[in-house]
């Protein structure tokens, strides 16, 4: 049963499913990823076939910690530690929504990207900055901080 976005009911089907592919994940993939024992051009090879969509020339130094729902364009730079994750849970109900990322955007090092996330293309994410759940970050625009905030516009930039 393939990850779906949306809310996942306490107790269902769906919610053992997902959690079970994240323990997965953890399990057998996260001391690989987190430890830095495989180079950045493997970790590619690794996210595609997890099941990430990666542009052309796109590539990961962190983690990203449900491949299924992300899809990332071409020319991008993921940092060094930095984090994406399509997954929440609140209130104990557990929830995924997509990450999005568009052309030649950068994420800084230890950043992290938090479920429902949209960056379009051409923008920065800064080191170390928390992009909460649902932001949408617009073309050229570059955030920073905890949590992230526009810093400069797209035409400022």
């Amino acid at each position: 049963m393939p990850l779906r976005e949306g809310d996942i009911a306490e107790g269902s089907q769906v919610e053992f499913v997902a959690q079970v592919n994240i323990l997965f994940y953890l399990i057998l993939f996260n001391s690989l990823i987190r430890t830095h024992f495989l180079p950045v051009p493997l970790l590619r090879l690794v996210y595609l076939a997890l099941g990430a969509r990666l542009g052309h020339n796109t590539y990961s130094a962190g983690a990203i910690l449900d491949p299924p729902l992300t899809y990332i364009g071409n020319n991008c730079i993921i940092g060094h530690d930095a984090v994406l994750f399509s997954h929440a849970i609140e209130n104990r109900r557990l929830s995924l929504s997509a990450i999005h990322i568009g052309d030649n955007v950068t994420i800084g090092a230890t950043a992290v990207v938090m479920s429902g996330v949209t960056i379009c293309d051409d923008a920065i994410v800064s080191a170390g900055a928390v992009v909460t759940k649902g932001s949408r970050i617009g073309k050229g625009e570059v955030w920073g901080g905890v949590p992230a905030k526009l810093l400069k516009r797209g035409s400022e930039v």
